[in-house]
């Protein structure tokens, strides 16, 4: 069931829909649902990152911000990096500081995701349309699911087929193959 009152799954995005988001998204918020795209983490995670948590390469996705309580680390995706480079990274605590004190709120998130789509017409989208996305097209390109399992940090390969996407075209080419 698609996404509708906040309620059920949150729809997919299309690239021309990404194209049109980043747009009317801040720089700030770009690189905070970047890090859920192109990480396959959810917002939770992503707000809580700090400077120290990106290391080289990659991301480090610290136990004590995931939901399955284990550390992982993920590789920097080329199109993040681009990202993360146009704006103004604290070089210690939180890269998304809040209004206040600490990390950025999820009120905050979601509010600027909502008024964003909002603007678009975008319907049935929200902060976790992003990790749906990137593990659904991580799925489409043949990746193995236990690589996937390892890049969320589901606990589960049940939990994990729940996220992905399956469209008609798949179904109707997967049909023509018996």
């Amino acid at each position: 069931m698609p996404k509708r009152d906040r309620n059920g799954k949150a729809e997919i995005w299309t690239d021309d829909q990404l194209v049109q988001l980043w747009t009317e998204l801040s720089p700030r918020f770009r690189a905070l649902f970047s890090i859920c795209l192109y990480a396959g983490c959810r917002i939770s995670e992503a707000r809580q990152l700090q400077a120290e948590d990106v290391i080289g390469t990659h991301i480090v996705f610290r136990k004590q911000t995931t939901k399955s309580k284990a550390t992982r680390q993920v590789k920097l995706h080329p199109s993040l990096k681009t990202v993360l480079g146009e704006i103004e990274l604290p070089a210690t605590g939180y890269l998304f500081p809040g209004k206040y004190d600490g990390y950025i709120s999820r009120q905050a998130a979601d509010l600027a995701l909502r008024n964003a789509c909002d603007r678009l017409g975008f319907r049935g989208y929200s902060t976790h349309s992003f990790r749906r996305t990137a593990l659904t097209r991580l799925s489409n390109a043949g990746v193995p699911l236990r690589v996937i399992q390892k890049i969320s940090g589901h606990a589960s390969l049940t939990v994990l087929q729940k996220y992905l996407e399956v469209t008609d075209d798949q179904m109707e080419d997967a049909i023509s193959h018996i």
